[in-house]
């Protein structure tokens, strides 16, 4: 049997190197099982085919300059409707509870909100790469493992595969559309566009630095060096650690920063 959807009557006969590397991957860990958690944290150089259709394939990869591209533009242009939008001086935070008390936001305060919305992308990129991408499926669940080597999975069996260590535009389009719509249920429109633009923003640095961490040479001594390293730790040695791409920051707080002494003992 060829190694496709899962079947009740026919069961899937995995090769010795426990996949099929010569046809797509997607649809072949979820039989893995109990070996899938192991075999993916076992990184090889090589590219990764997922699909069998050339369409979704084409959709699945992306070049990183590619991801700079389009979305530059959006935030260039999202914030200055956010600016011109708040000097217009209508937009109130409390509004809707209260006239007599609500509070005006000036266009002065536009890069603070900015700022705050590029903070919350940082803890979102950790809650993110921590609870969703690390999570561990199941061993008897095959669409969660299949889910989760099509999200992350994927990523730390083949770390070196430069097509897809950023978020293609398509995928990443409906992503960034729902949390733009959580951001308009929970905040003002103008004050939601603000938080929300300053958030895009940081998550083209945070694929632009997880591109350059993976390909780039900083040097060392570098902010940018220490966090190459940092994240090489997190894809060879501690998986279950070290969850910060672009700040180390929230590893701080959520207790889960990679012991120093381990880099120590390496310089």
């Amino acid at each position: 049997m060829v190694c496709g959807l899962p079947s009740t009557t026919t069961p899937c006969v995995l090769p010795q190197d426990l996949v099929d590397w010569q046809k797509p991957l997607l649809w072949q860990v979820g039989y893995l099982g109990e070996k899938y958690d192991e075999w993916v944290h076992q990184p090889v150089d090589r590219p990764i085919r997922l699909f069998h259709s050339d369409f979704l394939e084409f959709l699945s990869k992306t070049a990183w300059y590619v991801v700079f591209m389009v979305w530059t533009p959006v935030v260039l242009y999202l914030s200055w409707v956010s600016y011109t939008s708040l000097a217009q001086g209508n937009t109130r935070l409390f509004s809707s509870f209260t006239t007599e008390y609500s509070i005006p936001v000036h266009k002065y305060y536009f890069p603070f909100i900015f700022l705050l919305g590029m903070v919350l992308w940082s803890l979102l990129e950790y809650l993110i790469h921590r609870f969703v991408f690390h999570m561990k499926p199941p061993a008897s669940n095959y669409y969660l493992i299949t889910l989760h080597f099509l999200l992350h999975g994927q990523h730390h069996k083949s770390p070196f595969d430069s097509s897809r260590l950023v978020f293609p535009p398509v995928p990443a389009s409906l992503v960034i559309g729902f949390f733009y719509g959580v951001l308009r249920l929970l905040l003002p429109e103008v004050l939601g566009l603000c938080v929300f633009v300053g958030g895009l923003c940081g998550y083209v640095i945070y694929d632009m630095m997880h591109y350059y961490l993976h390909y780039g040479s900083p040097k060392k001594g570098t902010y940018l060096y220490g966090l190459k390293a940092y994240h090489v730790k997190h894809h060879f040695e501690h998986q279950k650690s070290g969850f910060g791409i672009s700040t180390r920051f929230w590893d701080y707080p959520f207790r889960t920063l990679i012991p120093e002494e381990t880099f120590k003992k390496e310089d």
